[in-house]
């Protein structure tokens, strides 16, 4: 299993880095988890969009959902072949909330394109040779932790979340956290670096991944924070980073150029 990481940053996109997306892929299986503003053209950068196989979205922010507007519009009236519907899991009112934006007439249109599956109907999915499973975590929305396993090694993105019990039984054994550090201090809807190595200790995860760090927290700082509460790998996503799920996971940094 690979993880690709298309965008970090919090709150909005900067030139830097794009809001909150990754790839998922393992074999022929691509799925694109959160569509933060600015995700949609650096997944291109890695894969063609006639290789998706499914979207996942942890919550309704548009910060991590906003690029589902333009993917949209590539597949309903782009170059692009014809495919059957897309499946999109994600929160119960997601297709409302699109709607919002391209009116009801797109209702039509919408459904020819994108097969939604809210989260809170099921706790999981088969998508080719990657197994996904979610479960609801405390955030101010509606919000889910993903896992996702294949080839007897699996994957835990938080989302955005909190620590709680849940949680940290649902990330149990992960061999890779990729947790969101989106609270400098605790506010009651993010997880601070502290939380997030409290929690990757607690769960027993063989490396923890940061990403979406609050606005104005260094990596470097992060990475030193989490450190005192988790004793293994620590390191801070970057767009561009490639992760190899396996027990020796590591990440492949982008090159500069």
């Amino acid at each position: 299993m690979r993880l690709t990481v298309l965008g970090t940053a919090s709150h909005y996109p900067t030139p830097a880095s794009p809001c909150s997306g990754y790839l998922l892929e393992h074999d022929a299986a691509t799925v694109w988890v959160d569509a933060g503003p600015g995700t949609l053209a650096e997944l291109q950068r890695h894969r063609d969009l006639t290789g998706l196989d499914a979207v996942w979205i942890s919550h309704a922010h548009a910060d991590h959902t906003a690029d589902l507007l333009p993917l949209y519009y590539a597949l309903a009236f782009g170059d692009l072949p014809a495919r059957e519907p897309l499946p999109v899991f994600g929160p119960p009112d997601l297709r409302d909330r699109l709607l919002g934006f391209f009116g009801a007439g797109a209702a039509r249109d919408l459904d020819r394109v994108f097969a939604f599956q809210s989260l809170a109907d099921r706790a999981g999915a088969v998508i080719g040779g990657l197994r996904l499973a979610w479960e609801p975590v405390e955030h101010d929305v509606p919000a889910w932790a993903l896992r996702a396993q294949a080839g007897g090694v699996s994957l835990v993105y938080t989302g955005d979340a909190v620590l709680s019990p849940g949680l940290t039984a649902f990330a149990a054994g992960g061999n890779v956290l990729l947790a969101e550090a989106g609270a400098d201090r605790a506010d009651g809807s993010h997880l601070t670096p502290e939380d997030a190595g409290t929690l990757a200790t607690r769960a027993r995860a063989g490396r923890l991944l940061l990403t979406h760090l609050a606005l104005g927290l260094e990596p470097a700082d992060a990475i030193a924070r989490a450190s005192t509460h988790f004793g293994g790998p620590v390191t801070a996503a970057r767009p561009g980073d490639v992760v190899s799920v396996d027990p020796l996971s590591v990440a492949v940094p982008t090159v500069e150029g």
